[in-house]
């Protein structure tokens, strides 16, 4: 016996799955039994979830953070703001 799962999901999204899928010779059905089906293989998501990438100006802050060296120092939180005009 077989059970019907339904989801909503945006237009856009279910047209690039489908077109996706298809070129690998799947059907959305298909692919979504296969991620079921490793997922219960596996005990766990069978990928790792992420967010989006940052943009360019995060990943530069990011980097920046990593040598704290050349970051300013503030003797107070008060000077913080100040220099931050807040």
């Amino acid at each position: 016996m077989s059970k019907t799962v339904q989801a909503r999901i945006p237009d856009e999204l279910k047209a690039d799955a489908d077109a996706l899928f298809a070129e690998m010779g799947l059907t959305t059905s298909e692919a979504i039994r296969l991620f079921l089906k490793q997922s219960v293989n596996l005990g766990a998501l069978p990928f790792t979830p992420a967010t989006k990438r940052p943009n360019a100006e995060t990943i530069a802050a990011m980097r920046e953070a990593e040598h704290p060296e050349t970051l300013p120092a503030y003797e107070s939180f008060a000077d913080l703001r100040a220099e931050m005009d807040v």
